[in-house]
């Protein structure tokens, strides 16, 4: 009998935190052949974007990108905001990094949206995802825009106690 989508999920995720990246990429389209046969498309969501990161780390940002895009249809239609938003962010971080800052600006625009209309979004997860947002604003020369985006991101940094974010955003600010 074959593993489960969730099992080899989990394994994919170990293996990536331990720089096996040749076997969490295996894990990772084997948890997306088992999510698809069993049609959970909630593990689906998870083993593409497991897939889709592993796929970001080898640095083949082209093969990431339509595994993210069919996770955000499938956000959708599993009316699941709080996954989409995530998988929104990660969207707009692949058009960025490719230069494609046009394209990156919806997906992050439409995640900031639903991470501020959630009650329940974690103060470092709205963080990050107004960081690269603000990158994106500074990249199109957008500088105010960008300076409030880095101010909220930065009282959001201290509020979650993490250093390193405060820091980024007070260069970004200095």
């Amino acid at each position: 009998m074959s593993e489960d989508a969730h099992t080899l999920i989990q394994r994919g995720h170990a293996q990536r935190r331990e720089g096996r990246v040749d076997d969490a990429l295996q894990s990772f389209s084997d948890a997306v052949a088992a999510a698809r046969r069993a049609g959970n498309d909630a593990d689906l969501v998870h083993a593409l974007k497991g897939l889709g990161q592993v796929e970001r780390d080898l640095g083949r940002d082209e093969r990431a990108l339509p595994l993210y895009e069919e996770a955000v249809e499938l956000c959708l239609a599993l009316d699941d905001l709080p996954a989409l938003a995530h998988t929104l962010r990660h969207l707009g971080d692949i058009h960025q990094e490719a230069g494609s800052f046009s394209a990156a600006e919806l997906p992050y625009q439409q995640a900031l949206a639903l991470y501020r209309r959630l009650a329940d979004t974690p103060a470092l997860e709205l963080a990050n995802a107004i960081r690269p947002y603000a990158l994106l604003r500074e990249r199109l020369g957008e500088v105010e825009a960008a300076r409030e985006l880095w101010r909220e991101a930065r009282a959001l940094y201290v509020a979650a106690g993490v250093v390193e974010g405060v820091d980024e955003c007070d260069r970004h600010l200095g």
